[in-house]
């Protein structure tokens, strides 16, 4: 499938203020969110979202001693831009923004950020994890899912005119589920009919991230464009890490900021420090699997945006490739990292 949307699209990027051209994307941040709703869908109506942040709570929320559901949420669109401004002025460019199906995306909302900033801004597209997702889709089948998502990158996504610019985050979770299956060979369906790369958010389990992208290579999608978000809590081990670059896939290290070990999400996994992700970046790169590589920080609590104490989107720029320099990651491999593979991966092929 061609057409005409697609042609026009084919060797550029896809930003939510239109089209640009590749050389136009600078440093960018390849997994974030700018608005959220990551509650699970059935902890929305519950009467307690949690207490009101501040410094005073801050620790212990983030190591969720304390249940906080409106940590979980956030729809300040003028603090979103806030937020933003300090990235740019600590060096930043781009972000790719995957709020997608299931975690309440607001496209004209993303549009009005970078129009008020002048960072540009890439949307995803598709579906969540399966309890995220409107129960209607149980129904579904794997044509309509990647009609869903070539609508969204040709002519607007959920109800806008905003296009998106790749395809993701995909939900995968552990076990894998039937209706996740669908989705994702709806995206790779529309991978082919687009030319966008995919994002995929794999299960918490070692061997998902391979199974996923061995599903991938069985539909028919390109590995070499689809990206693997959360390998820093996902993957511990050398021996599946190599293999699944091996695969030629990109492998994403997404929780940079996120220091302490406790990991709510899976309390059997032991989340890295930002200097360990930079030994893993080192012992990829001198593998052979520089090209390969993309960061991020994946910011989905309120904690860590900068005016409730956390880290906030500039903190890769402020304190990681300072860090990187320090660590004898030469110019070279820190621009292919930041500007070289997003620019790649978000132009249409």
């Amino acid at each position: 499938m061609t057409s005409v949307e697609s042609n026009e699209r084919r060797g550029k990027i896809q930003t939510v203020s239109g089209l640009i051209e590749p050389a136009a994307l600078g440093a960018t941040l390849m997994h974030e969110h700018l608005l959220w709703d990551v509650r699970a869908p059935q902890w929305r109506e519950y009467p307690d979202q949690g207490p009101e942040l501040s410094l005073a709570n801050h620790w212990r929320i983030d190591h969720c001693d304390d249940i906080a559901l409106n940590n979980m949420v956030h729809t300040d669109e003028a603090g979103a831009i806030s937020e933003v401004e300090l990235m740019k002025a600590a060096g930043g460019q781009a972000i790719v923004e995957l709020s997608n199906g299931g975690l309440s995306p607001e496209p004209a909302a993303l549009r009005r950020i970078a129009e008020a900033t002048g960072v540009q801004v890439i949307m995803g597209s598709g579906q969540y994890v399966d309890e995220y997702q409107d129960p209607a889709n149980h129904d579904r089948s794997v044509d309509d899912f990647a009609a869903e998502i070539i609508a969204q990158i040709e002519t607007g996504a959920w109800g806008s005119e905003v296009r998106a610019g790749l395809i993701g985050e995909i939900g995968c979770q552990s076990p894998w589920t039937a209706l996740e299956k669908r989705v994702m060979a709806g995206a790779v369906v529309a991978q082919r009919a687009t030319g966008a790369a995919i994002n995929l958010h794999p299960g918490r389990e070692a061997d998902q991230p391979q199974e996923a992208i061995d599903f991938i290579r069985a539909e028919g999608g390109d590995v070499a464009r689809v990206i693997v978000s959360h390998i820093d809590r996902t993957i511990f081990d050398d021996e599946r890490l190599f293999r699944l670059a091996d695969s030629g896939c990109i492998i994403e290290l997404d929780l940079f900021g996120m220091e302490q070990s406790f990991y709510p999400w899976n309390l059997e996994i032991d989340l890295p420090n930002d200097a360990e992700r930079l030994r893993w970046l080192r012992r990829l790169i001198e593998r052979g699997h520089g090209e390969q590589l993309v960061i991020s920080h994946d910011i989905c609590f309120r904690t860590r945006l900068s005016r409730f104490g956390g880290h906030g989107y500039g903190h890769i720029f402020e304190n990681v490739l300072p860090q990187m320099a320090r660590r004898g990651f030469s110019e070279t491999e820190i621009e292919q990292i930041m500007i070289k593979t997003p620019r790649r991966l978000l132009t249409f092929v």
